[in-house]
């Protein structure tokens, strides 16, 4: 049985004048994807009028909320003692959002209820990568 997480959050986005501008997001986890969250926006705030999600593992959260972290396309790191930064590049440009750190922990914490650190049964996923990679061959 599929377990399915979904959390708003609260997302301010920092712009290159240093505004910070409301942005809507939602977190989101899968049992049938243990390892990964999935970071949602909707379609009225992207550049080309499609929903956007980035997906990355949840080990980045976790460790990101703690302490900086990440490599290539995603960069976690503590902002203050309350908040934390998400960096996202892509091919269009980078984007800063700031979270509450309660509420990415609290987003981590249902995630950990539902497959515990340890427990992610990997071959499934693995799976459903390697078929959408391959294109079915």
């Amino acid at each position: 049985m599929t377990v399915t997480l979904e959390q708003p959050a609260r997302a301010l986005l920092i712009t290159a004048e240093d505004r910070e501008v409301p942005v809507p997001a939602s977190l989101r986890y899968s049992s049938d994807d243990p390892l990964a969250v999935h970071l949602d926006f909707p379609a009225d705030i992207s550049l080309n009028g499609d929903m956007v999600t980035w997906t990355f593992s949840r080990g980045l959260l976790e460790e990101g909320v703690q302490a900086p972290a990440g490599a290539g396309d995603v960069h976690i790191w503590p902002c203050g003692r309350f908040r934390t930064v998400v960096e996202l590049h892509s091919p269009y440009g980078m984007a800063l959002l700031r979270f509450e750190k309660a509420a990415l922990q609290r987003f981590l914490l249902r995630s950990y209820a539902v497959v515990a650190a340890g427990r992610e049964e990997l071959g499934p996923a693995l799976d459903r990568g390697l078929t959408s990679l391959l294109g079915g061959v």
